[in-house]
């Protein structure tokens, strides 16, 4: 049992003593060179982002938020607070959301689901619950959908109370 491990031991301790000398120093400038371009012009594929190579699509929808944030100011705990947010599409085709995602789950969005006609408004509520929740908070919707880019983010924020803020004094 020891021999065929001290065997490739042997060959790979071997195998990785190569006299650099036998790459020469073309392969090995070719090698430094291609490193270098690889660590100056990463390639980034994000399909959320249009490329500089990719005109954007001229007739695509826009969502344009009438208010991108919303502050509920002191929430009081254990309780469900609500904010309707409402867009345009300001684009020349049917927006279509696909999807939105909280940052938290204590946070639920829920949008229109049918396309949003140039010109036409639809909403997205976005509804907190403090349960558990105490101190300035702070949550995320991403909201992917037919347009370019592809999300769009809108942000809650509020201050949950504690449950000693509601007692009288």
């Amino acid at each position: 049992m020891k021999y065929p491990i001290f065997l490739a031991a042997a060959l790979l301790l071997g195998a990785c003593n190569r006299d650099k000398n036998e790459v020469g120093t073309e392969g090995m400038n070719a090698a430094a060179t291609e490193a270098s371009d690889a660590a100056a012009n990463p390639t980034v594929d994000n399909p959320n982002v249009v490329s500089e190579n990719e005109a954007p699509n001229p007739n695509a929808p826009v969502m344009k938020f009438t208010e991108a944030e919303f502050d509920f100011g002191d929430i009081k705990p254990d309780t469900k607070v609500h904010h309707t947010f409402t867009f345009t599409n300001t684009g020349k085709s049917p927006l279509l959301i696909e999807d939105a995602t909280a940052s938290c789950g204590c946070t639920t969005p829920s949008w229109t689901k049918e396309p949003v006609a140039p010109g036409a408004q639809g909403t997205m509520e976005v509804q907190f619950d403090s349960r558990g929740k105490q101190g300035i908070i702070s949550k995320q919707v991403a909201v992917r959908a037919n347009t370019q880019p592809s999300i769009t983010t809108i942000l809650i924020k509020g201050n949950v109370l504690t449950a000693d803020a509601n007692k009288p004094l």
